[in-house]
């Protein structure tokens, strides 16, 4: 009767453990399904952030460029303040 009362705890015990490690599987899972989402976010965040650098590196060259070129033109295009 030992025999057998042992045997029912030992396979109770399987049973839970093999509970717990279906949570850890699941959870698992879960954590690799966030993880890749956010992955996903960050590498579409960096192609954005490329993107802004870019139209921003054109417009400090446009903005360099007219500063060059108004600056050539001397008093022509002189701004003056009001009471000169």
């Amino acid at each position: 009767m030992e025999k057998d009362h042992l045997e029912i705890l030992l396979e109770d015990i399987r049973s839970k453990f093999d509970l717990v490690l279906e949570g850890h599987e699941s959870l698992n899972r879960k954590i690799d399904d966030r993880f890749d989402e956010l992955n996903g976010k960050i590498e579409h965040n960096s192609f954005l952030i490329g993107a802004v650098n870019q139209k921003l590196d054109a417009v400090a060259a446009d903005l360099s460029a007219h500063r060059a070129d108004t600056e050539a033109h001397g008093t022509v295009y002189r701004v003056k303040e009001s009471g000169d």
